[in-house]
């Protein structure tokens, strides 16, 4: 009997999703407890390492026994906050770089790009320059307005006109009220030389200043933004496709922007609040993911959210090691690492579309 092509094909096409669904699966099994190993081993090391060395065995015998020591002082007051902050942060940058990037279906996006710095920059000039708030703990909460009021004013102007809010439009947006904010922030810092110092610190990225109250008082927003992106990524898989299509597959577009963008806002606005604006993690760590787990951005979230404490760990180790008995500040670092990076997508970007 012969075989009609239509029933060949339908016959073939099952197993190739079913090998593939196989293969990823294999991946995930092997890649996920790796991404948990590293970050488990670059938590000790941060614990551990610094301008006193302190052995791993005796790390964890003061975590669960502090004695009063100075090692039990130093690992207490200084290592774990530190490190809380690399996991919260790093995780919070890293998925939101994936979500920026499925938005607006570019791979060189960032959460900087709908204003995130800017804002909170401006946040944080207004509570050191204008209201002559010193504290990073007082401070803290005037860049995570900022930047809640700047994504919010930027999705209003992108989505105003025809066609709604379109990756281009956003884009375009973010950069106009970017450039707008930061030259108040400039024109600010002219006049106000306290303000510079403050901000100074603060701009350069940092894991150290805040204390653990500003991170609990920020963690529930990161919390909420997490649980957003959650919702959010099984839709990119079908915005990918183009937003006719999309809609053609019964995704509400509109919303699914909106989510997305509350969830960037909340994820990256209060990690640049705790930390400043961190540059490059949101950019480097989904092409990272992706390139472990493919183009379905549920898995990208899920490794960035692992990758993205593991880099910005891994940055504040190298630079309390290399500058001993100082330290260079884990945004510094993470540019170096980044900038490269950048460069060399932007080439590969253009060698393609040669």
């Amino acid at each position: 009997m012969r075989v009609q092509p239509d029933s060949l094909s339908q016959a073939v096409a099952p197993s190739v999703p079913a090998t593939t669904a196989k293969r990823q699966s294999t991946t995930h099994l092997i890649a996920v407890p790796a991404c948990l190993i590293v970050l488990a081993l670059l938590c000790v090391a941060s614990l551990a390492l610094g301008t006193k060395p302190i052995a791993a065995e005796r790390v964890l015998d003061l975590l669960l026994s502090p004695d009063g020591s100075e090692e039990s002082g130093i690992i207490h007051e200084m290592r774990l906050p530190r490190t809380e902050f690399g996991l919260v942060v790093g995780a919070a940058l890293g998925v939101s770089g994936a979500l920026m990037q499925g938005l607006t279906r570019n791979p060189l996006a960032d959460p900087g790009l709908l204003g995130v710095s800017a804002g909170a920059s401006l946040g944080v000039v207004v509570g050191t320059g204008l209201l002559g708030i010193t504290a990073a703990h007082g401070y803290v909460w005037f860049a995570f307005l900022g930047a809640l009021v700047t994504i919010a004013l930027v999705y209003a102007l992108g989505g105003a006109g025809k066609g709604g809010a379109t990756p281009a439009k956003l884009a375009l947006a973010g950069a106009a009220v970017s450039a707008l904010l930061l030259s108040l922030v400039n024109a600010v810092l002219l006049f106000d030389a306290a303000a510079l110092g403050d901000f100074r610190f603060w701009a350069v990225g940092s894991l150290t200043g805040q204390t653990s109250a500003a991170l609990s008082g920020i963690l529930p927003f990161i919390a909420a933004g997490a649980v957003l992106a959650a919702f959010t990524a099984p839709a990119l898989n079908k915005l990918a496709l183009g937003d006719s299509l999309a809609t053609s597959l019964g995704q509400n577009v509109g919303m699914v922007r909106i989510r997305g963008a509350a969830a960037v806002t909340l994820l990256a606005g209060g990690a640049v609040a705790l930390c400043g604006p961190i540059a490059f993690i949101g950019l480097v760590i989904p092409h990272l993911a992706r390139r472990i787990t493919g183009p379905d951005h549920r898995w990208i979230c899920v490794y960035s959210a692992l990758l993205g404490p593991c880099l910005l760990l891994a940055a504040d180790l190298v630079g309390r090691l290399i500058a001993r008995p100082d330290e260079l500040h884990v945004g510094i670092v993470v540019t170096a690492v980044g900038a490269p990076f950048f460069i060399m997508s932007v080439r590969r970007r253009k060698l393609r579309e040669l």
